[in-house]
């Protein structure tokens, strides 16, 4: 039996903070990449090639932050991970910090299949895509004004918090005047993440992740993302992707640690899950959530946050697409 499931972000994503109309873009956005990944796989398509379609679905839909949508640095342009992983082989590729790929995941698979490598960060995975082919963008095409918007707001909760404990602020960009945002709302926007997981009909399963990492992030931060076993990971008995507060899930080294309780406790998938995001994650802050699939096709959608932008399919059901906690 195959299965899909893909998240574009978990967090703080109440009933109240999404407008109906808004609602329905992101909804339509999550059941276009869920049909692109759902629709490989019936055709026959290895799960690898389906996480990978899904997810640059996701980048190029600027209402997520992954590619298109990707949120801007402290500095003011574009830092883009991500990661991918073939589950009967354990091969992998990532990359970080990249900044002119149109498609990061596209570029996470150059290093996973023509170099010896497993991550490449900028300005050698940018090179590495030029080498081969792979379309760059100028900066214009991954600017948004509501990200840009976003950007400035948390500059001006950086030199809010420095005024008042006496610091010396660090240079920022100018603030735009009126603050007026354009766009969808995103409520969890100083973060977030796109992903993809899928078992084919030959059984191997495959995971992907992708992220613009977080709003006015510095000094080249790295999260989960493309850390193999952290936000991304795939074997013979799970893949998984996760999205959230990075950090915390790079300390728990979350992905990996499901994958371990199933092989060294006999867990199930939705058991090995639940015990990372809620008994491990969510009591030290580590807010999120992450999507996986095991090897006979069962998905579990789990997250700790106020909602998690998810989809998911398994052969012959119906498509499942949701925002909430529900």
């Amino acid at each position: 039996m195959f299965a899909l499931a893909i998240h574009g972000g978990a967090g703080t994503i109440a009933r109240a903070s999404l407008s109906p109309a808004d609602e329905l873009l992101y909804r339509a956005a999550l059941d276009a990449a869920l049909s692109t990944g759902y629709n490989l796989l019936r055709d026959g398509a290895a799960a690898l090639d389906a996480v990978e379609a899904a997810v640059r679905s996701l980048e190029d839909c600027p209402l997520f932050n992954a590619g298109r949508g990707a949120v801007f640095t402290h500095d003011g342009h574009h830092e883009m991970d991500a990661a991918l992983m073939s589950g009967h082989n354990k091969l992998a590729g990532a990359v970080t910090g990249v900044r002119q790929v149109q498609n990061p995941i596209r570029a996470a698979r150059l290093v996973m299949e023509k170099t010896e490598h497993v991550l490449l960060g900028y300005p050698g995975a940018d090179e590495l895509a030029l080498e081969y082919g792979l379309p760059l963008q100028p900066t214009e095409y991954f600017f948004t004004q509501h990200r840009y918007n976003q950007l400035q707001e948390a500059l001006r909760e950086g030199r809010m918090r420095l005024d008042h404990s006496q610091a010396r602020p660090a240079p920022v960009a100018p603030l735009d005047e009126p603050d007026t945002f354009v766009g969808v709302a995103d409520p969890n926007w100083k973060k977030g993440t796109v992903g993809a997981v899928a078992r084919d009909q030959h059984g191997h399963l495959a995971a992907a992740t992708s992220t613009g990492g977080m709003t006015n992030k510095r000094y080249s931060r790295i999260g989960d993302t493309p850390l193999i076993g952290a936000g991304t990971w795939a074997d013979a008995r799970c893949a998984i992707s996760c999205t959230g507060n990075g950090e915390y899930f790079i300390r728990a080294v979350a992905a990996y640690d499901v994958a371990c309780l199933m092989e060294y406790k006999g867990l199930s998938l939705e058991e090995a899950a639940r015990i990372v995001v809620q008994d491990k994650l969510a009591p030290v802050g580590g807010e999120g959530g992450l999507i996986a699939v095991d090897a006979a096709g069962n998905i579990t959608l789990p997250f700790n946050s106020d909602g998690m932008y998810r989809a998911s399919r398994v052969e012959g059901g119906e498509a499942l697409v949701a925002i909430y906690k529900e």
